[in-house]
């Protein structure tokens, strides 16, 4: 499949929503897609995340590593996908972390992948504790890039779908300009 079939099937599963947004990254959108709208959906989901592990199969990673919440879906997909293990961090004090036994290797290595990436913040997290864990970082594979094309983690990056959304620091963010209320994220109605 081609990305705009991507972005079409985003739109078919009711992913993306209009409002005004403040996403995970603080920044403020007009737009924001729930991808859990799409992970519902095993079959979907698999055949997305086959697609990312397609792109990745000849690093062969040892492991495949996401973070709570939607990026542990991808990454057991992705994992059943190449035949290797799969494990997620999570955050602890607000700071990402292996828990539940996880760990990786020293040399062992790694494809992270996650849902979405803004800022690649949570991606360059996961880097670090790839790093921290002495991993080889094989690459990085996504959903969906919102970041203008504009993520570079140094290493192969593959999104699934690059989709052009502006985004606001809320200082400077038009909506709050013009008054017009954070919508929840996921749902069209008001915090």
């Amino acid at each position: 499949m081609k990305n705009k079939n991507y972005e079409e099937l985003l739109e078919d599963c009711g992913a993306v929503f209009k409002g005004h947004f403040k996403l995970t990254s603080g920044l403020h959108s007009d737009t924001y897609v729930e991808k859990f709208k799409l992970l519902q959906y095993p079959k979907l989901s698999d055949k997305l995340c086959k697609a990312i592990g397609e792109n990745f199969k000849d690093t062969k990673p040892n492991v495949i590593v996401g973070a709570a919440v939607g990026g542990i879906i991808i990454s057991h997909s992705v994992g059943r996908f190449l035949s290797t293990r799969s494990i997620f961090a999570e955050r602890v004090d607000k700071k990402l972390e292996f828990r539940r036994g996880f760990n990786i290797e020293p040399g062992e290595r790694v494809l992270i992948v996650d849902d979405v990436v803004t800022t690649g913040g949570s991606i360059y997290e996961l880097m670090d504790l790839v790093s921290k864990h002495k991993g080889v970082l094989m690459g990085i594979g996504v959903l969906i890039d919102r970041s203008g094309q504009k993520a570079d983690f140094g290493v192969p990056y593959f999104p699934l779908v690059n989709l052009d959304i502006p985004t606001h620091n809320p200082d400077d963010c038009p909506l709050c300009a013009k008054d017009i209320p954070i919508t929840s994220r996921g749902r069209t109605g008001k915090k």
